[in-house]
């Protein structure tokens, strides 16, 4: 396993860099990415580069500046810290540099640099440390030493908040009030140019010479969007000169907001800063091990410690960037970057949530509430296209929005003319997996509060759309789901795309099944529902339409056709496609050789489209016609999406192709942890990142959400010695290891398992062992 970051044999916790590559600043800033759920900042270091990207993020605080897409804005800079030794400004790319190091603790979020800086002769020692709590969720705490190692040096500082930061050029934040508080404290407020959300940043800094708090006011600087704070110390030979920047930030849609985002902002700044680096480090550490780390234990035994990095790192981006107010969601990319404009996709419900409903299940219903509360956009929209119920948006920002997918995107290749972006208008498949998501986390949480109080009215609700959009082929004699878009997004305008019809499908049974359930049992909610939904006419239709829904079957060869179309066309070797990488642009190989329109007539599959329907629904189909469709499709899939390589080494694992599921396994950490400098310019894969973990528990460690139950099926790659971990499984802790020849299952409640269609019985504080 390759990594694009150095690591240490006998630490799982720590990924880093022995030498300054300041021109691939870009992805470690979002590899090292600090985030506690509430606000990100990637990485960039304090001083200036040209390559660098500095952005910070509030979740949920979106604006929509004009005729642009909705995002969340940029924020002002924190992190700066200018430090001028004797009239040089120091930068890794004057003077020389040795000892270098820059490190990022994975356990607690911590990131470290050190290093001997020499210029015009003369050596200095630089030590750098920062964080963004977790225990408190408003702050963020640098800290700074430097030392003269040949002489007495004068040492400027200028640190403050940089309000110049833009969206990739636009500026989303009015300028607002700057200035110092009781001749310590300096803020900026701010505010967004549509959605008026308001921002207050408080900085405080500390300076200490030698261990002695050196009491010292800022000399002020101010500029448009720009606060900053000048200090000026003479430090003599071997004497270290300490700065610790406290640094929080409030906005006006905080749950918390006590005053105004001003006073708040300032008053518990006043109170943390009170308090030493150590200690507030000391809190955030045991904040990340009593909400994370001691709630999904994984452990791999393996030649190597690589695999454990991998699944730590991936774990701690998935917490870093998961909001802890059910008003939000997660973004494709998190906070980690621009890209994807921080909105949330289908990579939420089935990519993420598994990690979440199977660890962390409050964290999974806060998610899914979000879902509830987006039926006002969602169904916003079926009815501006002429449907009824919900129908999600591709791309979701703000709940109440129909839509928040841009409609244009790259230059087409020949034309030169910029392509539109249909996923927003035609890849309907979401509505779904939405559905999919909330019936996964039923099953497994057994929730009933959740399904009575929201859970079945999501569903219900996409039914309802799925009935409403179905068309009738008079030829043919049955309904059918033209013009969209499948998770192959390669295919445009497509009929009856395989995925698309059979979760329609599955949506509209699952709806009616539940409108059985609670005219049967639950008679008081199947009343509210049904004089909110019409569940009467609802369940008529779902039951007509569901039962005529034209789902493809496999053909003489067992092979499902991937829409109406798809079989027909030419076949290409895309053999230097699946094994090359994107640039730093984010095309694809393949569009250098072809246009979408191009690509729409050619038997290729940018991601699982048919095998990841067989994934999902694996008990429906024999594992003959799994095999002949992953024989079939594999060989065209290109995996220009970071979200097809988990499918296919779970697959792959299920099918007894074990060096095949090791191998895309592997490219799955590869995705952000690889040698490609350019794979994260604009944020880390979070939805990849999960597929890591979904991996390693649903893969390797057999692990399934079924309609019967709880399934476990493991098997470990053949380099791997063991798996050990944890999973909630209504409402109780499950903890397997597993090894080459047996593996084991304890819990401290009395649960059943499905393996290899046996049932296992575990009793309470007993473990129970199965031999391979």
């Amino acid at each position: 396993m390759l990594f694009g970051v150095d690591t240490k044999p006998n630490d799982d916790w720590w990924i880093g860099r022995n030498e300054p590559d300041i021109h691939n600043l870009n992805k470690l800033e979002a590899l090292m990415f600090q985030g506690n759920g509430y606000f990100g900042i990637r990485s960039t270091l304090e001083e200036h580069y040209m390559e660098e990207k500095r952005d910070m993020f509030v979740l949920g605080t979106f604006d929509k500046y004009e005729n642009e897409a909705t995002e969340l804005p940029n924020l002002p800079d924190i992190v700066n810290l200018e430090i001028v030794i004797n009239g040089k400004v120091m930068k890794l790319n004057h003077g020389s540099v040795t000892q270098y190091q820059r490190g990022f603790n994975i356990k607690n979020g911590e990131m470290t640099r050190s290093f001997i800086w020499k210029y015009d002769g003369k050596a200095y020692r630089f030590k750098f440390w920062r964080f963004v709590s977790m225990a408190r969720r408003h702050l963020f705490v640098s800290k700074v030493e430097v030392a003269p190692l040949d002489d007495s040096a004068r040492i400027q500082i200028r640190s403050g908040i940089d309000g110049q930061q833009t969206n990739s050029g636009t500026q989303h934040l009015v300028d607002g009030t700057k200035r110092l508080f009781n001749a310590r404290f300096i803020q900026m407020q701010t505010r967004t140019q549509q959605s008026k959300v308001k921002f207050a940043l408080t900085e405080f800094h500390r300076l200490c010479l030698n261990g002695t708090d050196l009491n010292m006011n800022p000399r002020l600087k101010l500029n448009r969007r720009q606060i900053y704070a000048d200090y000026s110390v003479d430090v003599d030979k071997e004497q270290t000169l300490t700065i610790v920047k406290y640094a929080n930030i409030f906005s006006s849609i905080d749950k918390d907001l006590k005053d105004n985002v001003s006073k708040d902002s300032l008053a518990e700044l006043e109170q943390t800063s009170q308090l030493s680096y150590d200690k507030l480090l000391a809190e955030t550490t045991q904040a990340w091990d009593e909400k994370v780390w001691q709630k999904s234990l994984i452990k791999i035994s393996s030649h190597n410690n690589k695999p454990q990095i991998a699944i730590n790192f991936a774990r701690y981006q998935l917490l870093a960037n998961t909001p802890q107010d059910w008003r939000m969601n997660i973004g494709a990319k998190g906070m980690t970057g621009e890209g994807y404009k921080g909105h949330t996709f289908w990579d939420t419900e089935m990519f993420m949530l598994p990690y979440y409903i199977l660890t962390l299940p409050q964290y999974a219903h806060d998610l899914l509430k979000y879902r509830y509360l987006g039926l006002v956009g969602a169904k916003k929209k079926a009815h501006e296209n002429g449907y009824r119920g919900a129908q999600y948006p591709w791309e979701a920002a703000l709940p109440e929005d129909a839509e928040s997918a841009p409609i244009w995107g790259n230059a087409d290749i020949v034309t030169g003319k910029p392509m539109k972006i249909l996923s927003g208008f035609i890849e309907q498949h979401i509505t779904s997996d939405v559905a999919f998501g909330v019936m996964q986390y039923l099953q497994a949480t057994g929730d009933k509060t959740f399904a009575h109080e929201m859970g079945y009215e999501i569903v219900l609700q996409c039914a309802k759309f799925w009935a409403s959009r179905l068309e009738w082929n008079s030829q043919k004699n049955y309904y059918e789901i033209t013009d969209v878009i499948g998770p192959d997004e390669y295919k445009e305008h497509v009929s009856n795309d395989a995925y698309t019809n059979y979760m329609a499908h599955w949506t509209m049974k699952c709806g009616a099944d539940i409108i059985a359930d609670l005219r049967q049992n639950d008679p008081k909610d199947y009343k509210r529902l049904n004089e909110k939904i019409g569940l009467e006419e609802l369940y008529k239709a779902l039951i007509q339409r569901a039962s005529m829904l034209y789902v493809p079957s496999p053909n003489e060869q067992l092979v499902i056709p991937q829409d109406d179309n798809y079989l027909s066309y030419k076949k290409i070797d895309v053999t230097k496609y699946k094994n090359s990488e994107k640039d730093k642009e984010d095309v694809s190989e393949i569009f250098k050789d072809f246009d979408l329109k191009e690509l729409d007539k050619i038997q290729v599959t940018k991601q699982p489209d048919v095998l990841l329907l067989l994934l999902l629904f694996e008990d429906k189909f024999s594992k003959q016609i799994i095999k002949d469709n992953w024989d079939y499709y594999e060989p065209k899939t290109t995996h220009d999406s970071s979200l097809s390589y988990s499918p296919h080494a779970i697959l792959a694992n299920d099918l007894g192709l074990y060096s095949k599921a090791f191998e895309y396994y592997e490219k799955a950490c590869q995705v952000d942890l690889g040698t490609n400098q350019e794979s994260s310019v604009k944020g880390t894969h979070i939805g990849s990142l999960a597929g890591i973990w979904n991996v390693v528990i649903e893969g390797f460690g057999g692990v399934r959400i079924t309609d019967k139950g709880l399934r476990i099926q493991p098997h470990i790659p053949k380099s791997w010695q063991s798996l050990e971990f944890s999973i909630i499984w209504k409402n109780t802790k499950i903890n397997i290891f597993v090894s080459h020849k047996y593996f084991s299952v304890m819990s401290k409640k009395k649960i059943k398992f499905i393996c290899h269609d046996h049932i296992y019985q575990v009793e309470p504080d007993e473990k129970l062992l199965i031999e391979f």
